[in-house]
């Protein structure tokens, strides 16, 4: 499993959809995963600190975890099924885990046995992510996962490119990009038809 990092919100430039992108400790993969508009919000009320005036849905399911004892341990996002990203939440019980951090090293099964009894309770990926900021528990994937459905990320490329296109905007002058915009413009409809009936 990667461990991943939220890195923020974008819009699908097609659909103008959010994306909520996730990130490997290399810095190098990226995985991208469509949410809503509603989500979107949330989880930047999340990464921001935003308090609201009412509690959101995922400020309230934090609330509920805490009255119910319960602590989210981590986020696992594990398969994709018909383009559709699939997570499960792992769920301490806070006494038990309490009880569990004070174990001396010399007992490693009883430690490893209260791991192996967290909850796993199905949820959107969204949601799981949401969740996870607020209570600032790590998000997980699954390498198969990563290698499935990330884009390459190549920091070195892109810095290069900003810092060429700098230069490009520094040489060049006001006037020779004009021209430069103008021959890139397709020709009007006028033009096309005169030269189909030429």
């Amino acid at each position: 499993m990667v461990e991943m990092s939220v890195v923020g919100i974008a819009l699908d430039a097609a659909s103008r959809s959010p994306i909520v992108l996730l990130r490997d400790p290399s810095r190098r993969r990226q995985v991208p995963i469509w949410i809503d508009q509603a989500q979107a919000h949330n989880i930047m009320a999340g990464l921001n600190g935003e308090p609201s005036p009412r509690p959101l849905s995922h400020d309230l399911m934090v609330c509920l975890l805490a009255a119910g004892e319960l602590r989210l341990e981590r986020v696992i996002i594990h398969a994709i099924e018909d383009s559709t990203f699939r997570a499960v939440l792992k769920l301490s019980n806070e006494v038990e885990s309490d009880r569990s951090e004070g174990v001396a090293e010399s007992e490693p099964i009883e430690l490893e046995e209260s791991i192996n009894d967290l909850m796993d309770i199905d949820a959107r990926p969204s949601d799981a992510i949401a969740l996870a900021i607020r209570t600032g528990s790590s998000i997980w994937m699954l390498e198969e996962v990563v290698a499935e459905a990330s884009i390459a990320v190549d920091a070195e490329a892109d810095a290069e490119d900003r810092n060429e296109f700098r230069r490009f905007l520094d040489e060049v002058s006001p006037a020779a990009m004009i021209r430069h915009l103008q021959s890139r413009q397709p020709e009007d409809e006028e033009t096309v038809d005169d030269n189909l009936s030429g």
